[in-house]
């Protein structure tokens, strides 16, 4: 089984269920299916064949869900780029990922344009029609670039049959995702059809979807943790997505209501703004079972408080793109622990080693490694980096964690962030728990900086509710009664907001640039 068969098979035996719902619109599982296989079917006739790469610049909108399954049941590989990459960092994927096709938002026209001259080797670029002129923009451009460009419903319309499902093994590739590497250039972490579909497989199971769930995608589809949690599980489920075309709180609560909504899944920036948003309350997510935090620690106090406006349970799990990308949730039958990634997922095993691979006691912080049927085959033409990244079967995660004795893991920090302050180990999220719990604090993260007698010291970015309640003095102060000294920041620096991706997750690296 893979996950186009599996769709493919919900589609005939419930056709008239609700796959996604966007804008107003719904499109049944027979729908979708009918789409994939004529947008399959336009693909090959434009010369994709299977094992070949086509790269996504799509946002949360239909378009991507049929391109995806599209382009797996071709038996090619889908490469998700985020569309507000810049055109540096956009080349380099398109260069590095070998791409064949392009599937762009319309909105990147003038991007499109300049790649079919840029790039002479993709053979086609396909614009997704969302602004009703999008026709004639096309019809005006040159004859050698129009020639290049097809809309995506003609692909679809031009389609004489549906495309059967191309046969496909589990260790041929599905997805390509680049990660964005804190150090040097992206990496791509090849995703076999057993990867994703073993997770999304698990991930369903772990947190019991049914074909009743109505799941809000909201997180960006190009992104692994929507593609995996909201995306592919809940069509492996036979559930409706609620797909969202960007994060609103206002707008999410109202979709939310209107759509009765089932579960919620969001990083932790997403819940601050839920959280922060005036006149929220019970009603707004009255209809949510589960809640789902990812993509970066959730701050306990947030989680807290946001347990208690809504009541809700927010679940915490842990993925990285290199795992499918989910490895740990906090399991539903038992108690979640705040703080806590949960226990590993069916089929996936976690483990704390030490710098030798040896597994350390129970409680003991050393580096989180995972082994499963969702770690990745390696990096796109990177074999020794792939080499550093999986050592006798086991994925080695970059994140220092910690176990306790009943199997819930904790991430500590980053193993790149921590900070050395006179020799004393101070991570970062254990600073920034206490701040997140001062009443007027918004957000805040802490990095490190050199310092020429301690080696390093802590520099804390705070956002304030009130500018004027909160002087850092008083910060401090308030640091003093929580944390030991060597962890209290030596600099605390104010701003409006903290710098984030399009995900949501803080920017540490553009902080550390700052100091």
């Amino acid at each position: 089984m893979n996950l186009v068969s599996s769709v493919s098979q919900q589609a005939m035996q419930q056709p008239e269920k609700v796959a996604y719902h966007f804008m107003g619109k719904d499109t049944t599982y027979g729908e979708f299916e009918y789409t994939v296989g004529r947008f399959a079917q336009g693909l090959q006739d434009l010369g994709v064949e299977k094992g070949d790469h086509v790269a996504f610049l799509l946002g949360n909108t239909p378009h991507y869900l049929i391109a995806l399954y599209a382009t797996m049941r071709l038996g090619a590989t889908a490469i998700p780029i985020n569309p507000i990459y810049t055109a540096d960092e956009i080349s380099y994927i398109l260069h590095n990922g070998d791409v064949k096709a392009v599937i762009a938002l319309d909105l990147l026209l003038p991007l499109v344009e300049k790649g079919v001259q840029a790039f002479p080797q993709i053979q086609s670029f396909i614009v997704c029609e969302t602004t009703p002129t999008i026709g004639e923009q096309v019809a005006a451009l040159s004859d050698d670039v129009k020639a290049k460009i097809h809309l995506f419903s003609q692909v679809v319309l031009k389609a004489q049959t549906s495309l059967p499902v191309v046969e496909v093994t589990e260790d041929d590739t599905a997805i390509i995702l680049y990660t964005s590497g804190t150090t040097g250039s992206p990496k791509g972490a090849m995703l076999t059809h057993g990867n994703v579909y073993s997770n999304a497989r698990d991930v369903a199971k772990y947190l019991e979807f049914r074909a009743e769930d109505r799941i809000i995608a909201t997180l960006p589809v190009f992104h692994v943790f929507a593609l995996t949690v909201v995306v592919n599980a809940p069509l492996l489920s036979g559930a409706t997505i609620l797909l969202a075309p960007r994060f609103s709180p206002i707008e999410i609560f109202a979709l939310a209501k209107e759509q009765q909504a089932t579960v919620f899944a969001g990083v932790p920036t997403m819940y601050n703004f839920l959280y922060q948003l005036p006149d929220s309350n019970v009603e707004d997510f009255s209809t949510i079972r589960l809640a789902i935090s990812g993509g970066a620690s959730l701050p306990v106090a947030l989680l807290h408080n946001f347990e208690q406006k809504f009541n809700v349970r927010v679940s915490e799990g842990y993925g990285l793109s290199e795992a499918s990308p989910v490895t740990c949730f906090n399991p539903l039958d038992r108690d979640r622990k705040a703080g806590s990634i949960g226990t590993s997922i069916c089929n996936v095993e976690n483990k704390v080693v030490d710098i030798n691979g040896v597994e350390v006691p129970v409680g003991e912080v050393g580096e989180l490694i995972v082994r499963g049927p969702n770690v990745m085959k390696g990096y796109y033409k990177m074999p020794e980096e792939t080499e550093m990244a999986i050592r006798d079967g086991w994925l080695y995660t970059g994140d220092l964690a910690k176990m306790d004795e009943e199997g819930y893991f904790y991430i500590v920090d980053r193993k790149k962030d921590m900070i050395i302050v006179g020799g004393y180990n101070v991570y970062p999220r254990e600073v920034e728990e206490v701040l997140f719990a001062h009443p007027n604090i918004v957000e805040a993260a802490v990095v490190g900086f050199p310092d020429p007698n301690l080696g390093e010291a802590v520099h804390a970015y705070i956002v304030l509710k009130d500018a004027t309640a909160t002087t850092s003095e008083e910060i401090l102060a308030y640091c003093a009664e929580h944390i030991a000294k060597y962890k209290i920041p030596k600099v605390i620096e104010f701003l409006d907001e903290l710098p984030k991706n399009t995900t949501g997750k803080i920017l540490r690296r553009s902080l550390k640039e700052k100091v």
